[in-house]
Parts: C-alpha cells; sequence; structure tokens
C-alpha cells in the first residue's frame, strides 16, 4: 500500500508530481488560484483538488472531500506563497501572506499527518527573514513535530531539474518517529 501524500499550496502540481514519482499517493490537493486548479486537476485526475484558501479549510474538511476519513496521512507538503519572503522584491516581514506559513503547520497538525515537507524560497533564510524561520520551527516544536535541523537549502538542479532554482527545505516528523535526512 502506497503512503497517503496532501499538497498544500497546490499550483499546477509540481510538488505532487514528486511525490508521485517517490511512491506517494497524492489524495488531496489544495489550491486557490483557479487557473493553477484546474491545471492540477487535469494532470492530476486521481486527486481530490480543492478549490480554495488553506485559511478557510480544516483538516477534517479536507479529509471528508478527499474521502480520508479514519485513514492514516503519511506526508503533508506544500510551498506556501513566498512573495514576502523572496529575494525579488520588497521582502516585507509583515505581508500578510506570510502568516499562510502557520496555515501550513496548522493543517499539518489538524490532518495529524505522520510527517511534514515545507517548501520555500531561499530568501527566507536571509537577514531579518530568519527570525520567521525560527517562529515556524517553534510552530512545528508546539504542534508535536521535530524538524530535521539544520534545515537546508537544496538546489533544484543538483536533482534533475533543468534550471538552477534554490529552495529552501524544512523537513519534520510527528515527536518521537525517526526524522529523515536531507539528500
Amino acid at each position: 500500500m502506497r503512503p497517503i501524500g496532501i499538497d498544500l499550496f497546490a499550483g499546477a502540481g509540481g510538488l505532487s508530481l514528486g511525490f508521485e514519482q517517490a511512491g506517494f499517493d497524492v489524495k488531496a490537493a489544495v489550491e486557490i488560484d483557479p487557473v493553477h486548479w484546474a491545471v492540477h486537476e487535469f494532470n492530476f485526475p486521481a486527486t481530490t483538488v480543492i478549490s480554495g484558501s488553506v485559511a478557510d479549510l480544516s483538516g477534517n474538511e479536507i479529509r471528508q472531500r478527499a474521502g480520508l476519513v479514519g485513514k492514516q496521512i503519511d506526508c503533508v507538503f506544500g510551498g506556501a506563497p513566498c512573495q514576502g519572503f523572496s529575494m525579488i522584491g520588497q521582502r516585507v516581514l509583515d505581508d500578510p501572506r506570510n502568516k499562510l506559513v502557520l496555515e501550513f503547520v496548522r493543517l499539518v497538525r489538524e490532518l495529524d499527518s505522520e510527517s511534514f515537507v515545507f517548501e520555500n524560497v531561499k530568501g527566507l533564510t536571509i537577514g531579518k527573514h530568519k527570525a520567521f524561520l525560527k517562529e515556524l520551527v517553534s510552530a512545528f516544536d508546539d504542534a508535536g513535530y521535530e524538524c530535521c535541523l539544520p534545515w537546508k537549502v537544496l538546489n533544484a538542479a543538483h536533482f534533475g531539474t533543468p534550471q538552477s532554482r534554490e529552495r529552501f527545505i524544512l523537513m519534520g516528523v510527528k515527536k518521537g518517529n525517526k526524522l529523515p535526512e536531507y539528500p
């Protein structure tokens, strides 16, 4: 039986594709943008794609809509909007979209996922944004999850993507479980 994954901030499905290639059944994906939602639904017809904001959904609602009530969720993964952290732009720490990162933590907890993978821009790890990163790790700790520390910035070019794209990756598991290792 393949492990079950849920993609938050799913976009067109880049992370879903990677998790499927890694052996997961991606049973649900949440995306607010209607164009990306439609592309994701086309690319992943076996996935329940939920149109809406993660801030407006509960873990129970995602489980019910995807037919996952009573089933173990093995991994919740996603990359929240990054405009407030990106090296391109204003890098505004109080950008309201930055709070969506904490909605990711809430849904990992509510879905009672065994693990999570959070992906974002490298800018989250630089300068004043490091304080937000510490808050994120603390929020996961409060939710009952241990993060793989030190976190890593990985370049997608080292994993078969035909472009240099550095991404912050934070992984974690329920406290008491064995932590994975970064590649």
